[in-house]
């Protein structure tokens, strides 16, 4: 997952209103990032399949579908970049609908710039720098291989697609095998610094959909246990 310089500063931008794509793309340029605007979920899809970029940034509220649909077809295509959904302020059903999607993070509107940017920078170090460093070694879970180095995890044959949040809290639970974490601790562990813009909501979404990917009966979780009043913990007995 190492990015390639042609291409490691890209960034898509689905937005339907001119004036605020306008002002975003201008101050995402001027911090050195390069950003493609779409004003249609259609054509955030295309591009995204067609071009591979590095990161979406995707509004909820669109013209023809919902940011909702865009971001469920992105993961259902394959796509594993990290997105970050914009939603409106208050409206606390849009973010948890959006993690559900397979987002990686949200912000609400309406925002500043500085901390887009910190966001978009923790997304694209979390999905490539550290992964791209990690030593090559093999993680073991029940029936589950877990590669760090390729960001990959399989059964058998079948090879399981995790957004780099879900691998993070994935290799990160592995590594500490029935030790309970509280949802804070993840917060700090799996999202790093930016754990101030986050909340437990956050990690219960995550942890429901990587459970919903590599539990083989996802409503009675043998992997990721939850430990009441407590957190989660990695089944090391399995």
């Amino acid at each position: 997952m190492a990015l390639d310089s042609e291409r490691e500063t890209t960034i898509l931008l689905v937005e339907d209103d001119s004036a605020i794509a306008e002002s975003v793309t201008e101050g995402l340029e001027r911090e050195g990032y390069s950003v493609h605007w779409e004003s249609t979920g259609a054509g955030g899809i295309a591009h995204a399949r067609e071009k591979h970029p590095r990161l979406v940034v995707l509004d909820v509220r669109l013209p023809d579908i919902s940011g909702f649909d865009v971001c469920r077809e992105m993961r259902r295509l394959g796509l594993r970049q990290p997105i970050l959904m914009l939603t409106v302020q208050g409206e606390e059903l849009d973010k948890v609908l959006g993690l559900e999607m397979g987002a990686d993070d949200y912000m609400t509107k309406p925002y500043k710039l500085r901390e887009l940017v910190a966001r978009i920078r923790a997304l694209l170090r979390r999905a490539y720098g550290e992964l791209s460093t990690a030593e090559a070694d093999l993680l073991y879970v029940a029936d589950l291989v877990i590669e760090r180095t390729s960001a990959q995890v399989t059964r058998g044959s079948k090879k399981i697609d995790l957004t780099p949040i879900e691998f993070r809290l994935l290799v990160f639970l592995a590594q500490h095998p029935g030790q309970v974490f509280s949802r804070g601790q993840l917060l700090e562990q799996v999202w790093g610094s930016s754990e101030a813009y986050y909340d437990e909501t956050t990690v219960n979404v995550h942890v429901r959909r990587l459970r919903a990917k590599i539990e083989l009966e996802p409503s009675d979780p043998r992997l990721i246990l939850t430990e009441p009043g407590l957190g989660y913990r990695l089944n090391g007995s399995v």
